[in-house]
């Protein structure tokens, strides 16, 4: 295959970005995206260029690293895939591709293709977490739990925190992340100490890093690697609501 790439280029936060086209040979369809990026990036060295700079880490479709904005959508083309999982084949010879960064307030660019996902990390710590403590895995085991909402947590559980409902948002919301992290501990036993406090904090953060409001358009849904649902948002401003009308906190 013969590709034109129109890969984003930014040296550092502080200096504007721009694309930067690329004429791509002889690549095999039964290459990932990543591995396309990897040839391109032997080519520069060759040449003596900069590389471009790209997040990865697992390549199995599991750690949320390879967050790339292709043609528009992001993780690319295919419903349900990250961008590592993603492969050529999905495109055609000599056809045009266009590589961006996740494009939100709340992620500034690092380099390239690289952004601060940082502010995931400042919600989850706000509230994302359980102090009780269950003991070891066979003692947690015991703690009985109804198989459909055992199904739901796990299924909110599965959130890769890629950033991708935040990049198809059009508000660049971080509802569904935010959501499915706290309606998973939300159902679960282990999560009712800190049921009310947590919605209210990792809301809180939310706002602080800068996430725009839920466009509910359902975007971010669409676009979930791993199909997380909009049920977990419904659950979210119900937490918050009822945590809301007992809450001491007025702010």
């Amino acid at each position: 295959m013969n590709l034109t790439l129109k890969v984003w280029r930014q040296r550092n936060m502080n200096t504007p970005g721009q694309l930067v086209t690329y004429p791509v040979k002889n690549i095999s369809p039964d290459m990932s995206f990543l591995e396309m990026l990897d040839v391109v990036n032997e080519e520069l060295l060759i040449k003596g260029e900069d590389p471009i700079a790209f997040d990865h880490d697992c390549r199995e479709g599991i750690c949320g690293m390879c967050s790339l904005f292709i043609n528009g959508r992001a993780h690319g083309p295919e419903r349900g895939t990250t961008t590592c999982q993603l492969h050529m084949r999905s495109f055609k010879d000599n056809d045009t591709i266009t590589i961006e960064p996740w494009r939100a307030a709340a992620f500034p660019v690092y380099k390239d293709l690289i952004v601060d996902r940082s502010a995931f990390d400042r919600i989850q710590q706000a509230g994302g977490y359980v102090s009780v403590n269950t003991g070891g895995v066979p003692d947690a085991n015991e703690i009985p739990i109804p198989k459909t909402i055992a199904d739901k947590a796990f299924d909110a559980a599965t959130c890769i925190g890629c950033g991708a409902c935040v990049a198809a948002c059009k508000n660049a919301s971080a509802m569904l992340f935010v959501s499915a992290k706290v309606s998973q501990l939300a159902m679960l036993p282990q999560g009712k100490v800190e049921r009310k406090t947590r919605v209210e904090n990792m809301v809180a953060q939310m706002d602080i890093e800068g996430f725009g409001a839920c466009s509910n358009t359902g975007a971010c849904a669409a676009e979930c690697p791993v199909g997380i649902s909009l049920e977990n948002i419904a659950i979210m401003n119900r937490e918050y609501i009822s945590a809301k009308a007992t809450s001491e906190n007025v702010a």
